[in-house]
Order: structure tokens, then C-alpha cells, then sequence
């Protein structure tokens, strides 16, 4: 082991990668370590960096003689090797802190069990829209520490940050932090709850008195969390529960702040968002569409630009996104719905007679909280991946489940269970990792067997009629 001290990146997944290569511009001593041997490409181009690698193994002397340890959010923060480097006193850190050190622009950052990916994506376009600069990263997939081997600087910076970001950013304060919402998530992750909970609401715990806490006023036990947020709390909903502090209400076709004194307006007035027009819909987006607009406001975003975002807007990749009809029975594509109250909120969108596919590998999923969303909107269930005993044990007493192995499997299933006026809705409840890579290419597989089916019924139809056309004739 070299006796000069160094910074190890545990993880090289796309932040450990880009976290190491500006480290290593900055004139940092780093190793990188990963414990998959399929890391060996990413490894060699650090390697060709001059960057230490080490693919396939940990080893125990290269964590306890780091000066400091920054870890990918994929990795737990109860890993052995962490734990007996913090028993050493070793600094474990993450890519928040790191970009926390040299961040010089206004901060936006977004968290929450669901939408977080929806609300950023919509903050960054109603920013650009109006006429700002803008640059998008954190968990949407963008290393935040990217922005920093850019040329060209921005106005602001758009983050969304998941709880496992959250957990090693002791450091990172943003000057706006929005928090959406927390459900049940990621349990086999952390002990409770409440541990999940906690790390949701310390996206605050940094900020001052003149940074802006944007917080959905529907959360449960908020007021506990609240005394400890000192910077200035603006809250959405559907109605003004905490009449004595500023709230976004949320109507069927517009959101009004009363009293909202930000530096970029002259007075305190009312302000109003059109949303009658929006492309985005259900009562989560509603909310999803407040958070933003307060955001908007609080950095100089335009009423202008955040109308013409919301009328322009569609949605993502992979949630409550249309992948096609046959015979008259629509199928949605929400893969990204990796817990159960994405689902709910994907059962809401979708009206009832919904054929719901379900499954993939479980996060300490409780299913049973499914079970009044699928008594009032599901006719039928196809479980698939690891968590198909659960799913049975917990939902087969209110819904007829049937088993699949494949996605194509799955599809070909609800084609042939589906009446016109249906909807076949992917929305797993789980994450992917048990048949795929991502959420994402389960989504792509998803909407391919659609489209091969069809296809498929298409060229059968045109068989048909040919052969019906020739009997005519003869």
C-alpha cells in the first residue's frame, strides 16, 4: 500500500467515475474500488487516467489507510469495509459533499419517494423557458461534479437527490430544497420507517434562514421535522392547512401562492399558474406541477415560462407513459413505479377495468398496501420476477392473480384477458435488478412486445380480410 495518503472512491458506477476523474484534475491522490469484476472497462480508462483501480475484491488495508472515503449511493453505508473504516474515524462522504466545496450558483434540490425525476425535469424546463441557464444532475442521471469540468457555467443548478445521496451529504446545503412526498421505499435498506424518513427531511438540515424549504403539506408527522428547519418553509396542497404560514393551494385548473415575497417580485401579490391546459395529469402531478412553480419562483423563473412548460410538458420515459392500443385496450408503460404508492397513483390515473402487471425484485415490499386501489380498479393481476409469492400471499384473496415468466409472457397474457375498454398497466411496485439492468430496459421490453403483438394482430387482420375478400370472389 503506497504510504502517501489518498481518497478512495468506493463504487465505479457513473459518479464514482466522473467523481474520480475530477478529483484527479484537482490533483488528488485516488484509488477507486469496485467489487464487480464486469467494472474492468471503466477501470482501465481510469487506469489510463492515472487513477489506481481495484476491480473484483476489496481489500480491507486499502479502506482503513484512506485519509477519506467517498461512496456511491448504490453502496450501503453498513458495507463491512465502511463500517470498520468509520470505527477507524475514517470521513465517509459522497458526491454532495464533494460538489458542496466548489459550488459558486444557486442550488435547486428535489426529493421524495415519487416524482422526484417528474419535478426536476419540470423545474429545469420551466427555468430554461424562462430565459435562465440551466444544469440538470443528481440522481436523474447526471453526475453532479460534471458541472465542474464544464466550460460553460450556468445560471442555476437542478438537483435531484435521492435518500442514499442524502445519507452521505453532511455538507451539501441547497438554497431551495423541495420534498414531495414519503411513502414506504427501500426498507431492506434502512432499519424502519422512520430511518427512511429521516433521511428524506435531512435534504434541510443544512440550509439557513434565508434558504427556501418547499414541502408538501400532506406528509405525515411533518410538525416533528418541522422545528428543525430553519430556513423559510412554503408548502403545497389541496388545501391551506398551515393557514399561518405560505402555501401553493392546488385547484382542478390553476395553483395560487398568496403572499409569496420573493426577490424577483416588486410586491407581495397573489400569483397564479394556469394549469387547465397541462399535458401532465392526476392529482399527483397537480402537486408535482406546485413544487415546481414555488421553485421557479423563489430563483427568478416567469409566470410566463412556467405556463408555457406546463402546456408543453408530457411527462417521462417509463411513467404512466402510452405505449399503444389494440383492439380497442390501451397499454401504459410505468415502469419507473418501483414502490407501491407509485402504483396507486398510476391505478388513479388509469380509471378501473385495469389488467395490472406486477412485480420484479421486492424492496421489503408491503403489497398489502395495494389492496384498496386494486379492489376499486383492477379486474385481473399477472405477478412476475422474485416477488410473485408475495404478491400472492398478499393480494390473491381480493384479485385473480396469474403468474408470468416473461414480459412477453405477461403481455401475451393480458391480450388475451382484455376487452375493449381495458387497460394493461405495467407498474411493478419493485425494482428491476431480478431480469434487468434498469428500470428503464424494462420498460423498452414492455413496449417492444406490445409492439410486436401488435404488429402480429395487424398482419393476422389483413390475412383474414384476404381471405374473406377472395371467397367474395369466388
Amino acid at each position: 500500500m503506497e504510504d502517501k495518503k489518498y481518497i478512495l472512491v468506493a463504487g465505479l458506477g457513473k459518479s464514482g467515475v466522473s467523481i474520480a476523474k475530477f478529483l484527479k484534475k484537482k490533483g488528488k491522490n485516488i484509488i477507486v474500488t469496485d467489487i464487480d469484476p464486469s467494472m474492468a472497462v471503466a477501470a482501465a480508462e481510469l487506469e489510463n487516467k492515472g487513477i489506481k483501480t481495484e476491480t473484483g475484491f476489496h481489500k480491507t488495508e486499502t479502506f482503513l489507510n484512506a485519509d477519506k472515503i467517498i461512496v456511491s449511493p448504490g453502496i450501503p453505508l453498513n458495507n463491512k469495509y465502511l463500517a470498520m473504516a468509520a470505527q477507524k474515524g475514517i470521513p465517509i462522504t459522497g458526491e454532495f459533499d464533494i460538489a458542496a466545496e466548489f459550488i459558486d450558483i444557486p442550488v435547486i434540490a428535489v426529493t421524495g419517494t415519487n416524482g422526484k425525476t417528474t419535478v426536476t425535469t419540470l423545474i429545469s424546463e420551466m427555468l430554461t423557458n424562462s430565459g435562465l441557464k440551466v444544469f440538470t444532475c443528481g440522481n436523474i442521471g447526471t453526475p453532479f461534479v460534471e458541472y465542474f469540468m464544464k466550460d460553460e457555467k450556468a445560471d442555476i443548478i437542478v438537483a435531484e437527490v435521492s435518500s442514499f445521496q442524502l445519507d452521505t451529504a453532511g455538507k451539501f446545503s441547497p438554497d431551495v430544497a423541495v420534498l414531495l412526498n414519503i411513502t414506504e421505499d427501500h426498507i431492506n435498506r434502512y432499519k424502519d420507517f422512520y430511518a427512511y424518513s429521516d433521511s428524506k427531511w435531512s435534504i434541510f438540515k443544512n440550509q439557513s434562514q434565508n434558504d427556501i424549504a418547499i414541502i408538501n403539506n400532506s406528509i405525515k408527522e411533518a410538525e416533528k421535522h418541522l422545528k428543525a428547519v430553519k430556513s423559510i418553509p412554503v408548502f403545497f396542497g389541496r388545501e391551506n392547512i398551515y393557514p399561518e404560514r405560505k402555501t401553493a393551494i392546488i385547484k382542478p385548473d390553476k395553483i395560487i401562492i398568496d403572499n409569496f415575497p420573493m426577490d424577483n417580485m416588486k410586491e407581495n401579490k397573489i400569483s397564479v399558474v394556469d394549469i387547465s391546459g397541462a399535458g401532465l395529469k392526476g392529482e399527483h402531478n397537480r402537486e408535482n406541477m406546485a413544487a415546481a412553480f414555488i421553485a421557479c419562483l423563489a430563483v427568478g423563473g416567469t409566470i410566463r415560462g412556467i405556463e408555457k412548460t406546463i402546456k408543453s410538458f408530457k411527462g417521462l420515459a417509463h411513467r404512466i407513459e402510452y405505449a399503444g392500443t389494440i383492439n380497442g385496450v390501451d397499454y401504459i408503460d410505468d415502469s419507473k413505479a418501483t414502490n407501491p404508492d407509485a402504483v396507486v397513483k398510476a391505478l388513479e390515473c388509469c380509471g378501473n377495468n385495469i389488467i395490472l402487471i406486477l412485480g420484479g425484485r421486492s424492496k421489503n415490499t408491503d403489497f398489502s398496501y395495494l389492496e384498496q386501489a386494486v379492489k376499486k380498479r383492477v379486474k385481473k393481476i399477472i405477478s412476475m420476477g422474485e416477488s410473485k409469492t408475495q404478491i400472492n400471499n398478499a393480494l390473491a384473496d381480493i384479485c385473480t392473480i396469474v403468474d408470468a415468466d416473461t414480459m412477453k409472457q405477461a403481455v401475451d397474457t393480458a391480450y388475451k384477458i382484455a376487452q375493449p375498454g381495458d387497460t394493461v398497466l405495467l407498474s411493478p411496485a419493485c425494482a428491476s435488478f431480478d431480469m434487468y439492468e434498469s428500470y428503464s430496459a424494462r420498460g423498452d421490453d414492455f413496449i417492444l412486445n406490445v409492439k410486436q403483438l401488435k404488429k402480429q394482430k395487424h398482419k393476422k387482420t389483413k390475412t383474414n380480410l384476404k381471405i374473406v375478400f377472395d371467397k367474395v370472389q369466388l
